[in-house]
């Protein structure tokens, strides 16, 4: 513990007199927070729809049979009662709520019936949102066909759409927790490796390499400064998110920081493990920069997963970062709690151990 309090100390010593990244763990989550979620946007397909048919009529079915004919809607559940299709939108197994009330095609030939009634996941703003208009777009179609086959004069409101869990749809919500993600990737992921190789090409590292030093002691003293810096620029994210956005958490911070803590544990020991077998520093961030794109384009950080082939859905189970973004979304905005996403925790705690015992093992101490 001795030798590791004073290689903690020597890094921080360094991190303090390097003239770069003190400034960057400062400003790029200040530039992110501030720019980024006014200027980005997403589009989306494959729109997951749970029906609740309450009336179970000719035109009911018919308006579902339309549905599912639509490249864009895929009929995922047939619930009984709406608590059932409301699960599945907690769940992630479904987009949008279509409930068609009891009685509907009796009062809709007799000229007054009730609104069908449209529940989007709003933790997905843009998903939920253009499911809804395709959803409704769909149901208006089905009704204008009706009237010209059968004569059924249209009620002036089809259909009425309400969004779960981020009312207003507004795209900011949704992309704040994928930002900090991306902070935290950015961060945990690069400076550990930039940090080591950088000791490599200036040869500081050979005095570590000829000591007592164990290989655990060492990479532990590499490690644990960016679960720190992690946690630190994680706290002025959420500062940042509340002050200039008003957007807190509505379940517990705690479920965020031992998520975070765990992704912190993956993401520095994947950059320690990618230095480790790098010798310049432009070696390392070549691959750091191949890895990160893969994490950030099949995570569902910046596309829905739902949206990609088949094949590269399998492939997303093996990337750490879905795990958090499912995480720090639910706990957003869903409200979730710690019981409710173990299996994501445990998932990351897996990934930590994994990747953090790759990183001791791949370090090789050289006299």
């Amino acid at each position: 513990m001795h030798t590791l309090s004073i290689l903690l100390k020597k890094e921080f010593v360094l991190f303090r007199r390097n003239k770069f990244m003190p400034k960057m763990v400062l400003m790029f989550p200040i530039m992110a927070m501030l720019v980024i979620p006014l200027v980005t946007t997403m589009d989306v397909k494959n729109v997951n729809v749970a029906v609740v048919d309450l009336d179970k009529s000719k035109i009911s079915r018919r308006v579902i049979s339309d549905m599912q004919a639509s490249s864009n809607l895929t009929l995922s559940l047939y619930a009984e009662v709406y608590g059932d299709a409301l699960r599945a939108v907690e769940k992630g197994d479904a987009d949008v709520i279509l409930q068609i009330p009891a009685d509907y095609e009796k009062k809709l030939v007799n000229g007054n019936p009730p609104a069908i009634s449209l529940s989007a996941n709003g933790v997905n703003a843009t998903k939920g949102q253009l499911g809804a208009q395709y959803l409704s777009q769909s149901i208006i179609k089905t009704l204008k066909t009706l009237n010209t086959e059968q004569g059924i004069v249209l009620p002036e409101e089809n259909v009425f759409i309400q969004n779960r869990y981020n009312s207003t749809l507004d795209y900011r919500i949704y992309m704040i927790p994928a930002l900090m993600i991306i902070l935290v990737i950015m961060i945990c992921g690069f400076l550990p490796a930039l940090n080591l190789v950088g000791e490599k090409e200036t040869g500081t590292i050979e005095q570590i390499n000829v000591s007592p030093v164990s290989r655990l002691t060492f990479t532990l003293s590499k490690l644990i400064p960016y679960w720190i810096i992690g946690l630190v620029v994680l706290s002025l994210a959420m500062m940042i998110a509340w002050l200039a956005y008003g957007l807190v958490p509505t379940g517990s911070i705690l479920t965020i920081y031992i998520a975070t803590l765990l992704f912190s544990f993956v993401m520095s020991g994947f950059g320690i493990a990618i230095a480790n077998c790098s010798s310049t520093m432009q070696q390392s961030m070549y691959v750091m920069f191949f890895f990160i794109i893969i994490f950030q384009l099949m995570s569902g950080l910046m596309t829905p997963i739902d949206s990609m082939p088949q094949w590269a859905q399998y492939i997303t189970y093996a990337i750490p970062p879905r795990y958090f973004i499912e995480i720090m979304r639910s706990v957003y905005l869903k409200g979730a709690s710690l019981v409710e996403l173990w299996t994501d925790i445990a998932m990351l705690a897996g990934f930590a151990v994994i990747i953090s015992v790759i990183a001791v093992f791949t370090y090789k101490k050289q006299s």
